[in-house]
């Protein structure tokens, strides 16, 4: 029998939650909600979530070696063009860090542009097709 395994949500750290809800709501999408223990996820639309630690949360159970402020390497799919990805991050004050340049995704070959989110996690945008 062969099981469908599909990624859930992954978790980054922040070090400040209104900065960053912000962020991820306005740069992102996200829908920002309210988890337990006053932690946050950012749902992102296709059905993936980020939850998220920030100050003062201990959640357990938690990694060996938990993700820190400024450590996370994400990749989203951006639908649209390279080029629409780079000046929507444009327009809210973001700096492109590099891009468009060619990348492979889990789909395949595509174009990205990389940035970061206020802690300095790389984030990646990339479209395929």
């Amino acid at each position: 029998m062969t099981h469908v395994v599909r990624l859930d949500h992954v978790v980054i750290a922040v070090s400040d939650y209104e900065r960053s809800n912000a962020f991820y709501r306005d740069v992102l999408g996200a829908e920002v909600v309210e988890l337990e223990y006053g932690r946050y996820g950012y749902r992102l639309p296709g059905g993936q979530q980020l939850n998220v630690h920030g100050p003062g949360a201990t959640p357990h159970p938690r990694a060996a070696d938990p993700v820190r402020p400024g450590n996370s390497d994400l990749c989203l799919v951006w639908e649209g063009t390279p080029e629409d990805a780079a000046a929507h991050l444009q327009a809210h004050g973001v700096e492109v860090e590099l891009g468009p340049v060619p990348r492979t995704g889990a789909q395949g070959g595509g174009m990205s542009v990389y940035f970061r989110d206020p802690d300095g996690s790389l984030l990646e945008l990339i479209v395929y097709g």
